[in-house]
């Protein structure tokens, strides 16, 4: 059994969906947890009630992505409450869907500096402590969109594409001071992201399925786990698809 015992992790988005998932995974597996949140106060310390209800420790820290200081902020209180951050969840994400001729620049900038831009930001304030403790982990949430694009999410895809190219680059650069640097890269989740599909665009979803089922937030949650663990330690640039067969090969 993973045992993430006197580890600290930090979830950006970890108040509802795959975030919170996520978060109550790792506490699950003996974590200590920041739930990073925007707007969503009231699910974020729904979250961390939970957490502490396991008997972890656990803060919620609002922080405004990609502000360069909010995240310097957002940082600072994870380290000056826990000591350090051992385990970073780049989660958080938007979409804003449009056919590419009717993007606006304002939608292609606000996906892209939340979805590609944040995530930079995040890992740059937290991994040099991650080299100088000579271990870490960081785990980029991206999507099966990144890898074969999606119609309408222009923006989105080509975010997550380069969170693709983020996680190889990152890894390179710290793989011999004992930190990972991975993506999972999920399909179709049961989230508020898709609870307005239409029933026939739902169906189309389906048949492309080979599983043809949706995944669930813990489907997610579990790799995570998997790569924040003792177990995953050669494992390190790799983008982990979490789709039902949605994109095999």
């Amino acid at each position: 059994m993973t045992n993430l015992d006197g580890r600290t992790a930090l979830v950006t988005g970890g108040g509802r969906g795959i975030g919170r998932a996520i978060a109550l995974d790792l506490a699950r597996a003996g974590a200590d947890l920041v739930i990073h949140y925007c707007a969503s106060q009231d699910q974020a310390e729904e979250t961390v009630a939970e957490i502490k209800a396991m008997g972890r420790r656990a803060l919620a820290v609002q922080s405004i992505l990609p502000i360069p200081t909010e995240i310097e902020q957002l940082a600072k209180r994870a380290i000056d409450t826990f000591g350090g951050v051992d385990i970073l969840v780049n989660n958080a994400g938007v979409v804003r869907d449009k056919p590419a001729m009717f993007m606006s620049e304002d939608d292609w900038e606000h996906v892209v500096d939340i979805d590609l831009k944040a995530p930079f930001l995040c890992i740059k304030a937290l991994v040099r402590g991650m080299v100088q403790r000579k271990w870490g982990r960081i785990i980029n949430i991206s999507s099966v969109a990144g890898l074969m694009g999606d119609a309408m999410r222009a923006n989105y895809s080509a975010a997550k594409a380069g969170l693709g190219g983020l996680t190889m680059s990152v890894a390179r650069e710290v793989a011999a001071s004992g930190v990972t640097v991975n993506a999972v890269a999920p399909g179709i989740i049961e989230t508020d992201m898709i609870a307005d599909m239409k029933t026939s665009r739902r169906e189309k979803a389906l048949e492309r399925i080979p599983m043809s089922t949706f995944g669930q937030p813990e489907d997610v949650a579990g790799v995570v786990t998997f790569l924040a663990s003792e177990e995953a330690r050669y494992i390190t640039g790799q983008i982990i698809r979490v789709d039902g067969g949605l994109r095999i090969g």
